[in-house]
């Protein structure tokens, strides 16, 4: 299995969406949506037509019930004005009298309760009788003055026929109208006839229920005032409307119909509902195909791409690339691994262990590490391993291994990368081997500057030891000596010769050469060694040195040898920093203590101190405040600690001077 490509083409210019997808026909997607717009058309157009003739059926129906309507109205008032003619007829031939009238009117009255009042006038234009008497404000209202209308009666009374007077207002928010039907006789008026007809008592005796369920009637004037309805308040009327002539009564009165809002034809607006939901699905699953389309095309070609640019880089690194699966077999390899080993990828591919590269003699250590890896437990700061080319020839060679993760987020293998160190562990042994040759010859160096202060320091032991031997040969010529005396003298004898021994060990071991080699040592006493290759040259120049050691022996986990050439160079350098200081104050405290998992030791002084511009290049390599100084000591002594994973720095004494201090570890894995 190949490794995951790079995530975008470093340096590449962005890829347009246009320039990812193959050249398609300008048809090959208008065709649908131009389809499907059609489609959408139709179906809207369809559904216009619907309703158009849903409105134009409801509108032929409004009309005809219209019609109908003003046919009933027309009836009912027609019957009463043959009535009244009848009426009329039997006055004039006598065979209607004021007493009988009035039963008349009441039977006329209840069968068209719209009928207000019946009045019976003369040829004089008298008042005959009248049902419910009087006329006057208390039946009519404010008009009552103009009751019955003269203008009407004369046109009656001059065109020889039934007449409708003006509507006018009444009590009861209501509007009357009169019926004026005259009755002649060898062309002579012979009676009037008044009937007086409440124009919403009309609409609600004539109207049936059913029709005010659909319909809002109104009977309205010329300047659009409605002088009478019959509805349901709480409806809403629909622009829907329709009005005819309201003849009789006539002048100018129109009989006016308003359909209500009825409810929606839901089975019909849900098939429309379905149809555009429908059309839109087809329209957005469309578009949503051709943006996965468009998407795929450009991840092919992103793909493509990518991959190629993978392949570049991969056959560029000098890195090798080593994928395995879940049992360790070989899936892929880069053209880097191959030239590393010798093998080609034919060769490898498809191989699983024992690898053909492994070295026979370390088989067990590279398995076992193979294994490791394969459960899971590939050490992340990688692993160093022996390796052979296909020559034969044997190499070392750093890993690093990572879990191979397909698309899925699932493991499939591992992942390793192989790089060649033979060069950069030759590189490191060889600055290995110069360290430690700088490091020799910093101490012979530091031994040089001592020598004078180390042989005066020699020179006392020998120049006691002649002295005592002068004296034994003396004794033993005179004759006149006891064996306690010779005794003494040669003890003494001895005990310089021990110190002039200790003397030349401590020497002998300080700059002796020898492989570094960490192993447990007891700090105070690196200390106490280092304090004895000083101390002649402290004593010459007149500093007090202060031990304050821990209590005890301070194990440490460190190269004695490295550690005491630290303690000897910040030893020297704290004596040296005071000499401009005076002699009464030359004083040079050495502490040890243990801190946590470390040791410390302290080394300060009473000197001149580290000026700012010093301090910040005080360990830099040819770095030095001294005249004749080479600028290497402080820059070996940090090398030293910090090969120990320790730590060395430096701050102001408080009282004047520095203190350097030093961090070591206490065991051997820090």
């Amino acid at each position: 299995m190949s490794p995951s490509p790079p995530k975008s083409d470093a340096g590449a210019p962005p890829r347009t969406e246009r320039e990812t997808l193959p050249l398609t026909p300008w048809w090959y997607w208008a065709v649908p949506r131009v389809a499907l717009v059609a489609a959408m058309a139709a179906v809207g157009a369809l559904l216009w037509l619907l309703h158009r003739a849903d409105l134009e059926e409801q509108r032929a129906t409004l009309i005809s019930d219209v019609l109908w309507v003003e046919q009933n109205l027309r009836f009912h008032l027609g019957k009463v004005q043959g009535l009244l003619e009848e009426a009329a007829r039997d006055a004039a031939d006598g065979r209607l009298a004021p007493g009988t009238f009035a039963a008349r009117v009441e039977l006329l009255r209840g069968n068209n309760p719209w009928l207000v009042q019946l009045a019976w006038f003369g040829a004089d234009g008298s008042l005959v009788a009248a049902v419910p008497p009087g006329l006057g404000r208390d039946s009519v209202g404010e008009a009552a003055e103009t009751v019955p209308s003269p203008e009407t009666f004369g046109f009656a009374r001059s065109l020889g026929k039934a007449v409708f007077s003006q509507p006018y207002p009444a009590l009861g928010q209501d509007y009357h109208v009169e019926i004026h039907v005259p009755h002649f006789r060898d062309r002579s008026l012979t009676g009037m006839m008044v009937g007086i007809v409440s124009l919403n008592a009309l609409l609600a005796d004539a109207v049936p229920w059913w029709y005010a369920q659909k319909y809002a009637l109104h009977v309205v004037d010329d300047s659009g005032n409605v002088l009478a309805k019959k509805s349901r308040v709480e409806a809403a009327a629909s622009p829907l409307a329709y009005a005819v002539a309201f003849d009789p009564p006539g002048r100018g009165l129109l009989l006016q119909a308003l359909a209500y809002r009825t409810g929606t034809n839901l089975t019909r607006n849900l098939l429309a509902a379905s149809i555009a939901l429908l059309a839109l699905g087809v329209f957005a699953s469309l578009w949503a195909l051709r943006r996965h389309v468009q998407r795929r095309y450009a991840a092919e070609t992103a793909l493509r791409a990518e991959h190629a640019f993978r392949k570049a880089m991969e056959d560029s690194v000098r890195t090798g690339l080593r994928a395995r699966d879940l049992d360790g077999r070989i899936t892929y390899v880069n053209p880097a691994f191959c030239r590393m080993m010798g093998w080609t990828e034919s060769e490898l591919v498809d191989h699983g262990p024992p690898m053909p590269y492994w070295v026979p003699e370390d088989m067990e250590r590279t398995l076992a590490v193979h294994r490791r890896i394969l459960a899971g437990d590939a050490p992340t700061e990688g692993v160093e391993l022996k390796l052979q080319r296909r020559s034969g020839e044997r190499f070392d060679a750093l890993v690093y291994e990572a879990p191979l993760i397909d698309a899925q987020g699932r493991q499939t293998g591992w992942m390793g990368s192989v790089v060649d160190i033979s060069e950069r562990k030759q590189a490191e042994q060889l600055a290995r081997s110069q360290n430690e040759r700088l490091q020799f010859t910093s101490r012979l160096v530091t031994m040089g500057e001592m020598a004078s202060s180390l042989a005066h320091e020699i020179n006392q032991p020998l120049a006691a030891i002649a002295s005592y031997n002068t004296g034994c040969l003396n004794k033993l010529e005179s004759g006149r000596y006891t064996t306690e005396e010779i005794a003494g003298t040669l003890a003494k004898l001895g005990a310089q010769a021990q110190r002039a021994g200790r003397i030349v060990r401590r020497i002998y071991d300080f700059v002796r050469r020898s492989e570094p080699r960490r192993a447990p040592c007891d700090l105070n006493a690196i200390i106490g060694d280092a304090l004895g290759l000083v101390e002649a040259d402290a004593r010459a120049r007149a500093v007090r040195i202060v031990r304050s050691l821990a209590a005890g022996p301070l194990e440490v986990w460190v190269d004695g040898v490295m550690i005491e050439q630290v303690v000897v160079n910040l030893l020297r350098n704290g004596i040296e920093a005071m000499n401009d200081v005076p002699a009464a104050s030359r004083e040079l405290v050495v502490k040890s203590d243990a801190v946590a998992a470390a040791a410390r030791i302290e080394i300060a002084d009473r000197g001149c101190g580290i000026d700012d511009e010093a301090a910040g290049r005080l360990f830099v390599p040819f770095f030095t405040t001294k005249a004749e100084g080479m600028g290497m000591g402080l820059n070996i002594c940090r090398s030293i600690v910090e090969a120990h994973h320790g730590r060395i720095w430096f701050e102001p004494n408080p009282g004047g001077g520095s203190v350097f201090r030093v961090l070591l570890p206490r065991t051997e894995n820090p």
